[in-house]
């Protein structure tokens, strides 16, 4: 049976405040479970709900591993900041993707660090 697991990916050049980062990644975690296949989402509830929070350095990097989880047949979801409180509007701060099978989202994100 294969494991399932949910990633959030955020950039860790923004300094965000611990209150602004949390609710970034739960509008990354919400969006990307949208985007999720019924399948997936039903492996991911019976296999623990696993969520990994990872970082990376910048714009850059971020947009890198948007594009390589696209590649991957993933459906990720790339977070824009409103701009009403810490950031400006428009600011890309996260991405999200699954849950989605843990061996095909790690293809991508199992070199990136713990934030």
């Amino acid at each position: 049976m294969p494991f399932y697991k949910q990633v959030i990916v955020i950039r860790n050049d923004l300094k965000l405040s611990k209150g602004k980062l949390v609710a970034q990644a739960c509008h990354a975690s919400l969006e990307a479970y949208k985007k999720s296949e019924e399948k997936d989402i039903d492996g991911w509830e019976d296999t623990g709900v696993k969520k990994v929070i990872l970082k990376v350095s910048d714009l850059k990097e971020l947009m890198e591993v948007y594009e390589q989880l696209k590649q991957a047949k993933l459906k990720p979801a790339l977070i824009k900041d409103a701009g009403l409180t810490e950031i400006p509007s428009g600011t890309t701060t996260c991405v999200g993707v699954g849950p989605a099978e843990e061996t095909i989202i790690d293809r991508v994100t199992g070199k990136l660090k713990m934030l």
